[in-house]
């Protein structure tokens, strides 16, 4: 593809043009057709970052002549907008979590199959350097048959979902104005710990593992809060294997984020932690793979993913680490995780809503 990806955007808060917009409006092969969002800071987001128009309805926006759509609105709202796109044959970044339900989740991806488009999910750690070599030390065999996982995320979000989301703003050094709290901070949008951080963790899992869950018992507790700040699942996997997750909200501002990966085999052991920025494979028969980590690179930052997208676009990378298949399992699980809870921590078949669907 020579010509420029001609690239909507539906969502325009805090997170969009603080992360998305910057990166794409600096790239020469994309243009910025146009802007979908609320407010009366829209006009501004369109001059700042130079999209053709800005529109409140997001059928104006799809009438325009694209290539590609970003979503970045509130996580309830994903789903029908995403659709709406890839319907009409446009390539699809999705905020996560890609959806909260999910049947919805397997729709998207059955759609994608459907039309033939690129969809990704901006997960960040998944293009880490150090992360990318795990995983391939991991497609090599050097794990063997997977019969065990732990995989456990705490970060420093307890104001985003139980207090002023403007600190989150602070961490990342951002002039624009914070996140919504009634998306972050809303049970009936989304809000809480699960879906808005564990998305992270267990997409991560899934796509080092290529595992897939299959039942899940799970326990959750708001601290007082509206949303969920804390999580604890016991899971069995498709295949057998079994493992346990974990996630916790309040780590103090100004530490590292926390995920710690490890993946045990038939064959060998990986083990993965971001906050001490280390990651190895080591083999029963005494092959060690120690993978260097140069130092700041366990931290969260989300640049490669949007340019990764529009790289699928233009043909310039085949690699995409955060499809709509790895996304569809980290809602499903998270999605169960919470029946789960509901229902006092009782065992859920994982794949209910998809055979619902």
């Amino acid at each position: 593809m020579t010509a420029k990806v001609r690239l909507g955007a539906v969502g325009a808060g805090w997170w969009a043009t603080s992360n998305h917009f910057p990166i794409f409006a600096a790239r020469e092969d994309v243009e910025l057709v146009g802007v979908c969002g609320i407010g009366p800071e829209l006009e501004t987001v369109r001059e700042q970052f130079g999209f053709g128009m800005a529109t409140t309805d997001y059928d104006e926006l799809l009438a325009q002549d694209l290539d590609a759509m970003v979503v970045a609105t509130p996580h309830d709202l994903h789903h029908p907008q995403a659709v709406a796109a890839i319907e009409r044959g446009l390539h699809v970044l999705v905020e996560k979590p890609v959806t909260l339900d999910a049947a919805q989740g397997w729709d998207l991806a059955a759609k994608v199959r459907e039309h033939g488009v690129h969809f990704l999910a901006p997960y960040g750690w998944n293009y880490k350097p150090f992360i990318v070599e795990a995983k391939r030390l991991a497609d090599a065999g050097h794990l063997g048959e997977i019969q065990h996982v732990t995989c456990n995320m705490a970060s420093p979000t307890r104001g985003l979902f139980a207090g002023d989301t403007n600190h989150i703003r602070a961490l990342w050094d951002s002039e624009t104005s914070g996140p919504e709290p009634s998306t972050w901070q809303s049970p009936a949008r989304g809000g809480g710990y699960a879906h808005g951080q564990v998305t992270h963790s267990s997409a991560l899992l899934f796509w080092l593992s290529g595992l897939r869950a299959a039942s899940v018992m799970a326990k959750t507790s708001n601290g007082g809060a509206a949303v969920d700040l804390f999580n604890a699942a016991v899971i069995t996997f498709d295949g057998g294997a079994i493992g346990s997750l974990s996630g916790a909200a309040t780590v103090p501002d100004g530490d590292p984020y926390q995920v710690d990966i490890r993946i045990f085999g038939t064959e060998g052991v990986l083990m993965l932690d971001t906050e001490r920025e280390r990651a190895w494979v080591h083999r029963y028969d005494g092959a060690r793979f120690d993978i260097e980590v140069e130092p700041g690179a366990g931290a969260y930052e989300c640049v490669v993913p949007p340019n990764r997208f529009i790289d699928l676009i233009t043909g310039a990378s085949t690699e995409n680490h955060s499809d709509v298949e790895v996304a569809a399992r980290s809602v499903e699980l998270i999605d169960a995780m919470l029946r789960s809870a509901a229902a006092g921590g009782t065992e859920v078949n994982v794949h209910d809503e998809e055979q619902a669907a």
